[in-house]
């Protein structure tokens, strides 16, 4: 029987509790079941990363990087900048949105005031 190194420990309860907050999200209505299945994919990968760190190695060779940890940075930088892209573009929708309400209350006080 192995024990968990220290690191593995700390990591896998960041993932529970990561993971958690998913699911809590989701049934809180603030994701939707698309976006939890992401993130909790996400965590998945990360635990077989964390347990079988060979996995990571193989999948680099595969792709023709030298190193696992190689593999996972890219990726993680990826998905990141992806993430920062939908954000933007989410929070222009917003500010969009936000301008036409306005134009709209501004025209209604201007015929209230006539």
């Amino acid at each position: 029987m192995s024990f968990l190194l220290p690191i593995q420990f700390v990591l896998l309860v960041f993932i529970i509790f990561a993971a958690s907050r998913a699911v809590l999200q989701f049934k809180g209505g603030m994701i939707r079941f698309g976006a939890m299945l992401f993130w909790l994919g996400i965590w998945a990968v990360a635990v077989v990363a964390i347990f079988y760190p060979e996995t990571t190695t193989q999948f680099a060779k595969l792709l023709g990087i030298g190193r696992g940890v190689d593999v996972i940075l890219y990726v993680s930088i990826a998905i990141l900048f992806y993430l920062v892209f939908r954000l933007h573009v989410y929070l222009e929708d917003i500010r969009s949105e936000i301008s036409t309400l306005i134009r709209e209350i501004s025209l209604k006080d201007v015929k209230k005031k006539k």
